[in-house]
């Protein structure tokens, strides 16, 4: 069976907000898209107090000084769109106050009907966590713990209640509800990471770095531990590709995975497909001059790829 494919939207600087995002996303839905993907980056500091993924004189990437809000841009997807997947590669969860963060999650999967897959992670910015005065960034694994409990509770039948550390509900009537139980899905690398997943997500969010063996024998190491701890239900599962796309064949020595013309992405996309996951995001945005270019080169990466045998 055909790996599913999803698309990042068009979040940067380079595009219209309002006009861009439902145009590709009403496209890539009627190129065959499955999904439509959303990240988060809330600023970009001045001088940089530390960097990339906190790794000490690493730049951030330029794209990242505007990023529009995930769930807005998801939710002008949802409006035009009526089959694709809407899902988040990641929402920094612990940035946002839980009990808002889970309502507004299913106000968007209910006026979908139903297709919300809330990929959460705990981000690496200092300064992001210092910006939203919720926790401390040391505080960061725990507040990911309450965030998906209030989830969960918010979700649920009411009355809901729930005693945490940031969150207090006694007992309440809070609606809407999801369509159906949404999925949450988490970006762990950790041992500790994922164990929460095993323990508490319905699937995981890796990242393309590294090649696929390293990618495969993390996938061993997260169904080990759910074999150990006696999990029973399925992981899902969807992979990230940041891909850079050029109109030419990339015919240097040194190139890089997912770096080249659409059969060279697709190429690699094979390799990773072979490992088994269910599902892979390819976001090529960042490069991109418009939207018109964004929707011609997913057409021809989402062609290659199927062409390939993905």
């Amino acid at each position: 069976m055909a790996t599913r494919l999803g698309i990042g939207l068009p979040q940067n600087r380079q595009y219209d907000l309002g006009r861009d995002v439902p145009d590709v996303a009403r496209a890539v839905e009627r190129i065959g898209y499955d999904s439509v993907w959303v990240y988060e980056r809330a600023l970009f500091p001045e001088p940089a107090t530390q960097g990339l993924y906190g790794m000490e004189g690493v730049p951030w990437p330029d794209s990242y000084r505007h990023v529009a809000d995930p769930l807005v841009t998801l939710a002008l997807a949802a409006a035009v769109t009526e089959r694709v997947g809407l899902g988040t590669s990641v929402l920094v969860a612990p940035l946002h106050v839980p009990f808002q963060l889970a309502r507004s999650l299913a106000s968007l999967d209910a006026a979908s009907g139903g297709r919300v897959i809330a990929g959460f992670g705990t981000g690496w910015s200092v300064d992001e966590y210092a910006a939203t005065g919720i926790r401390p960034i040391k505080e960061r694994g725990r507040v990911l713990d309450e965030v998906i409990d209030v989830c969960r509770a918010v979700w649920g039948p009411d009355p809901v209640r729930y005693d945490g550390r940031i969150t207090k509900i006694e007992s309440a009537v809070v609606g809407p509800k999801p369509a159906r139980p949404i999925p949450i899905l988490l970006a762990a690398s950790t041992r500790r990471a994922r164990e929460r997943l095993v323990e508490h997500a319905d699937g995981w969010l890796p990242v393309a770095a590294g090649g696929a063996e390293r990618l495969a024998s993390q996938w061993d190491a997260v169904r080990d531990l759910a074999a150990e701890r006696g999990r029973q239900q399925p992981i899902r599962t969807v992979l990230r590709v940041n891909a850079t796309y050029s109109a030419k064949a990339y015919d240097g020595a040194g190139r890089r995975p997912f770096q080249g013309n659409a059969a060279q992405i697709a190429e690699d996309l094979l390799a990773y497909a072979a490992i088994g996951l269910e599902e892979i995001l390819i976001d090529v945005q960042g490069r991109m001059r418009d939207a018109e270019e964004l929707k011609d080169v997913a057409a021809e990466v989402f062609g290659a790829a199927r062409a390939a045998g993905v």
